[in-house]
């Protein structure tokens, strides 16, 4: 029986020939990413910004689409509603002006078109001091999240594949970044960092594939030269590793389309970072090596950039 495959296991794509390509636009898209973080910010959600959390319970069952499109018009910035407990209680979300003069009126504008009938459960104020305690330990769980993968892949692997791994996992962060930074129309909160664990696990997982299929070949075609075991490795997995990402770029595209503007939210920086994960193992990760050098057996492989075909 004939199975049919996306991409022939005989694949002879020269990524090394290549690579100064994809170094040049890797480079490139990471200095916007930088550049715009540094001089136009992030829009920093409720969850960092501060702002105002409400549980409220109506008589009737509560259509979010609907009270979602009323409180829009009211000028207050992203309101958030989730349901929780019964389908009478809503759980609103909304965040504060960075105007001190107007920073209770919103909650005024929101209490104002929700009307008397509404029976508030719980009104709590989130101050800047939360939000400033939030981003620290964001930081800090993304860099601690580096660390792990360095010291797993070290020790899994060579402390080479390490340094490449964890510069194309800073890589796909850091243009994630960007979109955040670019396109303020993506609130950072703490689906931003959800979005961003999310990456660094898809890449770091496709990355350890290629190495491990590298580490293979390198014990079972020692007359190959480094860039021919780096492109046969990654030409081997390249099927696995498109299909894996195929498979759930398919699944995010559907909620982007059809699952609403707060699953778009979500979703679409997931699906942006998975695209850049993916092209950071397949084009990134593996070719760095060529700077690093690898080694077999405890010995190192003889590496010369005059060498590499």
């Amino acid at each position: 029986m004939k199975i049919y495959k996306l991409i022939p296991h005989d694949t002879k794509i020269n990524f090394v020939k290549n690579r100064r390509y994809t170094y040049a636009f890797s480079i490139i898209v990471t200095l916007i990413s930088i550049l715009a973080f540094i001089f136009h910010g992030l829009n920093f959600g409720i969850d960092f910004r501060g702002g105002f959390i409400m549980e409220i319970r109506t008589q009737q069952e509560v259509n979010l689409g609907s009270l979602r499109e009323k409180l829009s018009k009211l000028d207050v910035g992203e309101v958030y509603l989730q349901e929780f407990g019964s389908k009478n209680d809503v759980l609103i979300r909304i965040p504060s002006s960075s105007d001190h003069s107007k920073r209770d009126l919103s909650l005024e504008k929101v209490k104002a078109a929700l009307g008397e009938s509404v029976e508030y459960r719980k009104v709590e104020k989130i101050g800047p001091k939360v939000g400033s305690e939030l981003v620290r330990d964001a930081t800090l769980a993304i860099i601690i999240s580096l660390i792990a993968i360095l010291i797993y892949i070290w020790l899994r692997f060579e402390w080479q594949f390490a340094i490449c791994g964890v510069i194309a996992l800073a890589h796909d962060c850091l243009v994630l970044m960007g979109l955040y930074s670019v396109c303020h129309y993506f609130e950072f909160n703490v689906n931003a960092i959800v979005a961003l664990l999310m990456t660094a696990c898809y890449s770091i997982h496709d990355t350890v594939v290629v190495f491990d299929r590298i580490r293979e070949d390198m014990l079972a075609y020692r007359h190959l030269s480094v860039a021919e075991l780096l492109n046969k490795a990654i030409n081997e997995t390249l099927s696995r590793t498109v299909l894996t990402s195929l498979t759930t770029v398919l699944s995010l595209l559907a909620l982007c389309f059809f699952g609403g503007k707060v699953i778009f939210d979500f979703c679409f920086p997931i699906l942006f970072g998975l695209i850049f994960g993916t092209f950071s193992s397949i084009c990134l990760s593996a070719p760095l090596l060529l700077f690093t050098g690898i080694r077999v057996d405890g010995k190192d492989i003889e590496v010369g950039l005059d060498k590499i075909r």
